[in-house]
């Protein structure tokens, strides 16, 4: 078999990426979901621009503007995808479907939403993905939960809660009650008092190490200098929870993960309670992708969740990962290849980063 050349290889990377195919179309609506540039032509594009279609193999993806310019490239005259007043727009438009969701009495459908915007289901669908990095479904849904997790904390029974939140039917709530809650509602409205966490606090080579976990798995692995820091920030994120000492069964458990620490590459084959918002799960399943030995930027992150604008909150998400390691949100780095700001300090992620790379 004829073995491909360099060039050959480029084409069929971009020919296989959906926004090539958006870019070929010349597709209007994929406009601000990206732009991409042309290697030849050192200009960069919307990729509806009506400008004659670039090769494959000449052609790059940005997540924006800014990130196009600082790759070197200008913008093209024709489509001039500098305009900002188009994306000013296009955030005004999504921020009032925000409050009309948040809102509304019953969750309206994605043909509703758009014929409110004046846009095609699908160009509307994109579009807020791009701007909030969440779907209008998810974050309907997650709106939802915030309004649950509030009227639980001041409606007399568990049922009027469910149904001030928006749910149509108890069946349908109590079948997410454990994703939205991380608890029963029970459990919930008494403040989360009939929580158990078991922790215990060891050593290893990046300082004292936190492990804790709930009946649903491992909810926190927390690095630090201080052993009782790190007791007061597994306390803040559950004020209410029981926080019992370890036993010698889970005293092993600890020396699992602080193998996880010592030897990134092993893996950790443990359940974990992962907690956070819906966009914050994305996020934090798009860190457990990136393999081993190898980092990825915030962008490209971004790129993977569907959210290429919403690098921030990337950035954000990663910040608020409560499980060091395990969700290695140390293999993120800056898209130059330089180590940005970490949880539990930048030395601590250089290491883990030099360990996976002699793996």
């Amino acid at each position: 078999m004829k073995k491909q050349t360099r060039t050959e290889q480029r084409a069929a990377t971009t020919a296989s990426d959906p926004r090539w195919h958006a870019i070929a179309a010349r597709d209007a609506q994929a406009d601000g979901a990206f732009v991409y540039s042309v290697r030849t032509t050192g200009v960069y594009c919307r990729p509806g621009c009506a400008a004659r279609r670039p090769r494959p193999e000449n052609v790059a993806f940005h997540a924006s503007a800014a990130d196009a310019r600082g790759a070197g490239f200008r913008a093209c005259l024709r489509c001039r995808p500098d305009d900002e007043a188009s994306a000013t727009r296009r955030a005004e438009m999504v921020a009032a479907l925000c409050r009309y969701i948040e809102t509304a009495d019953d969750e309206p459908s994605l043909d509703q939403l758009a014929q409110r915007a004046g846009l095609s289901s699908s160009h509307l669908h994109r579009t807020f993905k791009a701007v909030t990095g969440l779907t209008p479904k998810a974050f309907a849904q997650a709106h939802r939960a915030r309004r649950m997790r509030a009227a639980l904390a001041s409606a007399d029974t568990v049922t009027d809660a469910i149904y001030g939140a928006g749910y149509n039917s108890g069946g349908r709530f109590y079948a997410q009650a454990d994703q939205v809650l991380g608890m029963t509602p029970t459990n919930f409205r008494a403040g989360g008092a009939e929580t158990e966490i078991r922790f215990a606090v060891g050593e290893c080579s990046l300082g004292a190490i936190l492990v804790a976990a709930s009946a649903r798995g491992v909810c926190a692995i927390l690095i630090g200098d201080d052993p009782d820091a790190l007791a007061r920030e597994l306390q803040d994120r559950f004020p209410s929870a029981a926080l019992v000492g370890g036993d010698p069964a889970f005293e092993r458990l600890v020396a699992q993960v602080v193998g996880l620490v010592e030897a990134p590459a092993v893996g950790l084959d443990l359940p974990l309670d992962v907690r956070g918002t819906a966009f914050q799960q994305r996020v934090w399943q798009a860190l457990r992708d990136i393999p081993v030995g190898q980092t990825s930027s915030y962008a490209d992150i971004a790129d993977r969740i569907g959210a290429p604008n919403a690098v921030r909150a990337v950035a954000q998400a990663c910040a608020a990962n409560a499980l060091a390691v395990a969700i290695p949100c140390h293999r993120v780095v800056r898209r130059d290849g330089g180590l940005s700001g970490y949880r539990w300090g930048v030395e601590r992620k250089r290491t883990l980063l030099q360990r996976e790379a002699r793996r």
